[in-house]
């Protein structure tokens, strides 16, 4: 069995792979850039090494400083969790040649399944079938516009050594093929360190539908469940199921033999996720994650199964413990996870919302599981991905953990910045939802957000100075909970400051005055417009990157830039004027 394993990550996965490992008796180690001194997962570790640097590039995907941390602390194992190095190969083969175990697939089976390009070369191999597309990289926008003209718009631009929604854009026509191609290739290189793309059809109303299988050293391969991931926005999934519901007989079963195939085609081990798109009674192969992904818990609370043990144990040698047959046999109830991000779902936006979490109460009660990144006090940084926390809920049946769930998210209280909460509301209570009448699409095209408005929980100031106030009364004995509008603690008549959670809520300007205000703190991409240039309404001005998510500013007033106050490469706050248009 391994000794001490040193996790190549952060946030919520390396909590949840520290917990797994000392429940095991193995020793473990964080690594943690300057933003991150003090985080949950160094405080939970057994020892920590610094890395440096604050974003991703300067830390996280340092490989010099990884591995000066593995041999300093004699790790003999490195869990790489998600994103990151997960589906790396080179950091896998280096990992393996210095004689540390790599808790993941073989770097072989990473290049041929990482990349998304050949993962679709191999699925075509093992006889399935996949979604209309190009089987080599993609060197040029014209490329791109050949495709289309052969298959039609919308078309879909994708990072080939990515996942998770990161670097893939959508592309509806000709005009916008060039700007989406470099938006892919920059997300992809800040995310992943690679920025490979390649393209393919845009299925107009289809289902996310996945098979977690892991295998070991001894040539065993299971399937474990499939899983719905089709509630998503800006490609990223929100809320995922398990198992996935309303699939016809043997649909399941083919997925999982078809995953199971592709897997030991390849020689896979340890734990994968193999994805599909599933329209019309038909599904086609999409992509193999080879690593853990994010929605592994709603499989776990379905079988009992802890996956991250299974994956030490692979590493460490051992056989599948179980078979296929007792797998299936496992399988009870129903589970759901809500991502739950750090953005603001306010108007259907989901705009980015780093900040500090001045409040976090996790929900409880049978069936509720919190896996979670941080604690009170802790900050979200807005160089690394929003992630604040998951929750995972178990039912007896689908409409049971449904009820379950909507009971957990009202129960969880997170302050300090805004989160998803409500839309993830919004959608578990959506008749649409129960029917299992949604798709990829559903969120963005059909769900009506437009009335969610988020808070941050801190005190709001309304136009006549007065300040929100919540407060408990008591009327003929019965307890109530209520808010009240309030003088602030000035006295009466004067002005309630304004707080940076009202500037963060804000659209793209408060009003059609043609000031142009950072939404979100994040990190300028490129400007779009020059000083003196005529701009529509509507028109997109600059890019700005937070939480890996590049988000384009438009402007609501015609005009002329008469003045630019930022750069590429700036770092702006929440509220900051990035440009003026008269």
């Amino acid at each position: 069995m391994l000794k001490k394993i040193l996790i190549a990550n952060r946030g919520e996965i390396a909590v949840r792979v520290i917990r797994t490992a000392r429940e095991m008796g193995i020793a473990t180690v964080a690594v943690y850039s300057e933003l991150d001194r003090n985080a949950l997962h160094v405080r939970l570790a057994d020892e920590a090494f610094a890395l440096g640097g604050q974003s991703a590039a300067e830390s996280y995907l340092k490989t010099d400083a990884i591995i000066d941390a593995i041999k300093r602390s004699g790790a003999d194992a490195v869990h790489p969790g998600y994103g990151f190095f997960s589906e790396n190969a080179d950091f896998a083969k280096t990992i393996t040649d210095m004689g540390v175990a790599f808790i993941g697939p073989p770097p072989a089976a990473i290049v041929e399944m990482g990349d998304k390009v050949s993962s679709r070369k191999a699925a075509l191999r093992g006889g399935a079938p996949i979604v209309p597309g190009t089987t080599e990289f993609l060197k040029s926008a014209g490329e791109i516009s050949n495709f289309a003209k052969s298959h039609g718009y919308p078309v879909a631009i994708k990072a080939a050594f990515g996942g998770g929604g990161r670097g893939m854009k959508v592309v509806h026509d000709e005009k916008s093929v060039q700007e989406a191609m470099e938006s892919a290739q920059r997300e992809s290189k800040a995310f992943f360190g690679r920025d490979e793309i390649y393209v393919e059809k845009y299925l107009s109303w289809p289902r996310h539908i996945e098979i977690q299988l892991i295998g070991d050293t001894h040539g065993n391969v299971v399937w474990v469940s499939s899983r719905d991931c089709s509630a998503q926005r800006r490609h990223q999934k929100l809320i995922e199921e398990a198992p996935a519901p309303a699939l016809p007989d043997g649909v399941e079963d083919a997925m999982g033999a078809a995953a199971v195939k592709a897997a030991k085609a390849v020689g896979y081990f340890n734990a994968g996720t193999v994805e599909f798109i599933y329209q019309d009674e038909e599904f086609f192969f999409l992509e193999m994650n080879t690593r853990l992904q994010v929605e592994h818990p709603v499989t776990e609370l379905i079988t009992g199964i802890d996956l991250v043990e299974w994956q030490i144990r692979v590493a460490a040698g051992e056989k599948l413990p179980m078979n296929q047959k007792q797998v299936l046999a496992a399988r009870r109830g129903h589970a759901i996870e809500v991502r739950i991000n750090a953005e603001n779902p306010t108007g259907g936006k989901f705009l980015p919302s780093p900040g500090t979490i001045t409040k976090l109460t996790t929900p409880d009660g049978f069936g509720v599981r919190f896996d979670g990144g941080y604690e009170s006090g802790d900050t979200v940084s807005q160089y690394y991905d929003n992630l604040v926390g998951k929750l995972i809920v178990w039912g007896k049946d689908r409409e049971s953990a449904i009820a379950r769930t909507i009971r957990a998210l009202e129960e969880t209280q997170i302050e300090g910045l805004h989160t998803t909460i409500e839309a993830d509301l919004a959608i578990l209570r959506h008749p649409d939802f129960a029917a299992t009448k949604h798709s990829t699409k559903w969120v963005e095209e059909k769900l009506d957000l437009s009335k969610i408005i988020s808070t941050t929980g801190e005190t709001q100031a309304n136009n006549d100075g007065l300040v929100e106030k919540s407060t408990v009364v008591e009327v003929n004995g019965k307890r109530f909970n209520v808010k009240v509008w309030v003088p602030p603690a000035g006295g009466v008549g004067q002005p309630a400051p304004k707080t940076r959670s009202a500037s963060r809520g804000a659209t793209q300007s408060p009003t059609s005055s043609g000031t142009i205000i950072a939404p979100m703190q994040g990190t300028v991409i490129k400007i779009l417009v020059t000083q003196g240039q005529s701009v529509a309404q509507g028109d997109a001005v600059l890019v700005l990157e937070a939480m890996k998510m590049e988000n384009q500013i438009q402007t609501d007033k015609a005009g002329t830039v008469t003045k630019i106050n930022c750069k590429a490469g700036d770092t702006v706050g929440s509220g900051d004027v990035l440009l003026v248009i008269e």
